[in-house]
């Protein structure tokens, strides 16, 4: 019960700094989790909002292509059969996707899901940006996000500034973006996915 209560207090600290450090998964690691989706290849961006003000809590980029990854720059979430490559999150199932948004959503943060549909290359251009651009120091989500983007066909002018909220409303001026938002003011759900990531189960969950 005080390990529920203990990662509770400590989500909203580990979001507002960004926390992040330099780890380095095997190649067979990486093989192993490889997932490959049959939805249009795209690239998401993942805003973590705060509310009621509407700050922005973090970035990150998932990407759909060859294979779908998270770009989770200077990120907090973690599971023991999700290997890491400096931010960059392997294996990423449709379960997964919903821990890693169910992590960010509660009563104090929503997340926000924008999607814009590209080409395979375009997405794969995507997945060898966020490869290349390196762990990230904290508080640098968005900064890296948008340095990432940069580098992809279409998203030359991405703002690389601090604020997720910018790179957000950057990016919802690209055409044919569709969004979500995922909401949680259930804070005990939150928890009993963070006891169960960490306990590496994999339980089937529904956003």
């Amino acid at each position: 019960m005080k390990r529920r209560v203990f990662l509770a207090a400590a989500l909203p600290a580990a979001l507002a700094a960004c926390g992040a450090q330099s780890i380095w998964a095997t190649d067979e690691e990486l093989r192993a989790a490889r997932f490959v989706s049959d939805e249009p290849p795209s690239i998401t961006l993942l805003t973590v909002i705060g509310i009621p003000r509407g700050e922005g809590g973090h970035s990150g980029l998932m990407i759909n292509g060859s294979q779908r990854v998270i770009y989770d720059p200077a990120g907090s979430w973690e599971h023991p059969r999700i290997p890491e490559r400096n931010d960059v999150l392997y294996g990423i199932t449709d379960n997964f996707k919903n821990f890693y948004i169910d992590y960010h959503a509660r009563s104090t943060y929503w997340v926000a899901e924008d999607t814009l549909f590209v080409s395979r290359e375009v997405a794969d251009a995507a997945i060898r940006s966020v490869e290349m651009q390196g762990a990230s120091p904290k508080s640098y989500c968005a900064v890296n996000s948008g340095k990432a983007l940069r580098r992809v066909p279409g998203f030359e002018n991405a703002p690389t500034g601090y604020s997720p909220i910018k790179l957000r409303n950057w990016f919802l001026t690209l055409p044919n973006v569709q969004s979500k938002r995922h909401m949680d003011g259930d804070p005990a759900n939150n928890h009993d996915v963070l006891l169960r990531q960490k306990d590496g189960r994999i339980v089937g969950y529904n956003m």
